[in-house]
């Protein structure tokens, strides 16, 4: 039995116990990793993570989260460890310091074992975008598993490792979370801080913890929110997400948007919502179906807010720098226009594109501030909605795990994927994947728990609750 398909208490005894060390756990994932076909990782910190398990040997285990291996998604900078992005424009980039989470989860003594797969700066939503190729969903290698958290998704699906950090602009959590059948937090905006994140769209990014379950996933968020004087929008926080897990569920009032359950969304996942819904029902907890305002309309606010951002800041990637470089450019615009052309993929290439072209001018007014505009009516929405509900629950995505060679042509797929969780990101809200079932061809299928601003903990309740009753096997392959 792998180590990681034990719970966290089990290891966390032994290594207290010295009955196995923290290199006993490495090598299990480094093994695990190299063994897998999923192409997971850009870079395994193999050499680095050997070493520092045999540093600890010799220290106390004093938490949970002691001597355990950590992927990190490849848009986190960890100093001296290359960060990517997943695109050719940074694929020699070493950088010099950590983000604030990398320094968090270093205090917990926690080891990195590698940066995971992505799409090219977190711009997709099948990790497809990847100047490295595609990652593998590890319940059927020829399906995609999601983005652009993919390669955090995939690894703790195939349960390499117990932890991974992913990002959410649009659902780059929690939709590949769903794909892969784990459990995918995007926080409330400001929980964690940001510093070190390389920037998509600054408004919407939100770092998350990625992990087999509920609780570890509420362990890990512990140990990597709170104030940081290097992000302004970062808040002070002191509180444990664990503290309602095991808690009844009999009285909560729970609302499901009808958009969510509309024909967007297959028969299949609709019809296992329904079950869960009943489930919760059957458990003393009161479900209704509401309407709330603008969600449909949150895919195109996305468009234009993301895309405007990511603009002004994929600006700083110049070839001047850091990273890729054009040699003996004629002169400066050539250096910058032909590094950027060489670099950049084709789909960050269009959405810095469109995003100039909607903060040039007048665009801005007409296009971005009126998305900001309605982004804030959207928020409004939720807010009234959660004056009469705990939670909102609905289905993570529309369809489950589609193939790695369904065609890339039409570009606005990639956002019609994220329909469902993209109104979480605009409202600055906090959304978790947990898996509930599967598809007849055994793929999983996810539902979304949303949150009102900083309830995380009644979102973790909920769902504890839930995979308890469910007792899912999410192990590929069987073994539990």
């Amino acid at each position: 039995m792998k180590y990681n398909s034990m719970s966290i208490e089990e290891i966390h005894k032994l290594l207290k116990d010295k009955k196995i060390k923290p290199i006993d756990l490495v090598e299990e994932a480094v093994k695990s990793i190299e063994e897998s076909g999923l192409n997971a990782y850009i870079t395994l910190n193999k050499e680095e993570a050997i070493k520092q398990a045999k540093e600890l040997e010799n220290k106390e285990v004093d938490n949970i989260l002691f001597g355990l291996p950590i992927a990190v998604k490849d848009n986190i900078v960890t100093k001296g460890l290359k960060t990517t992005c997943a695109s050719h424009i940074l694929d020699n980039f070493i950088p010099i310091y950590d983000a604030t989470i990398v320094e968090k989860i270093k205090e917990k003594n926690m080891i990195i074992i590698g940066k995971t797969n992505m799409d090219e700066f977190a711009m997709g939503s099948s990790s497809r975008t990847s100047y490295f190729g595609a990652p593998r969903n590890p319940w059927n290698k020829e399906k995609i598993c999601g983005g652009s958290s993919g390669g955090s998704a995939a690894t703790i699906a195939n349960r390499d490792v117990l932890f991974a950090l992913g990002s959410d602009t649009g659902g780059s959590i929690r939709q590949p979370a769903s794909y892969t059948g784990i459990v995918g937090m995007k926080p409330t905006y400001g929980r964690i801080s940001r510093y070190g994140l390389v920037a998509f769209a600054s408004s919407l990014d939100q770092i998350g913890p990625m992990t087999k379950n509920v609780y570890e996933n509420a362990l890990l968020l512990n140990a990597i929110t709170g104030k940081d004087h290097k992000d302004l929008t970062s808040i002070e926080t002191d509180e444990d997400f664990t503290r309602m897990i095991g808690e009844d569920i009999k009285g909560m009032k729970i609302a499901v948007p009808n958009f969510f359950m509309s024909e967007i969304v297959s028969d299949e996942i609709r019809n296992k919502v329904k079950e869960t819904i009943n489930v919760l029902e059957s458990f003393g907890a009161t479900v209704d179906y509401v309407d709330i305002k603008y969600i449909e309309n949150a895919v195109t606010l996305y468009q234009i807010i993301a895309m405007g951002e990511a603009s002004s800041n994929l600006a700083r990637f110049d070839g001047l720098r850091y990273g890729h470089s054009i040699e003996e450019p004629k002169d400066i615009n050539d250096l910058y226009y032909s590094t950027r052309a060489e670099g950049f993929g084709e789909e960050v290439k269009r959405r810095i594109m469109v995003g100039s072209y909607l903060l040039s001018g007048e665009n801005a007014k007409t296009y971005y501030n009126k998305a900001l505009s309605i982004r804030d009516d959207i928020r409004k929405e939720f807010k009234n909605v959660f004056k009469k509900y705990d939670l909102i629950i609905g289905p993570t995505t529309t369809t489950t795990a589609y193939n790695l060679d369904d065609p890339m042509d039409d570009p606005s797929k990639s956002f019609m994927d994220d329909i469902l969780v993209i109104p979480v990101n605009m409202a600055g809200l906090p959304g978790l994947n947990m898996p509930i079932g599967f598809d007849k061809d055994n793929m999983p299928i996810g539902m979304q728990i949303i949150g009102n601003s900083f309830e995380e903990a009644k979102i973790y309740k909920l769902a504890s609750y839930l995979e308890k009753k469910l007792d899912l096997n999410l192990t590929p392959g069987g073994e539990k």
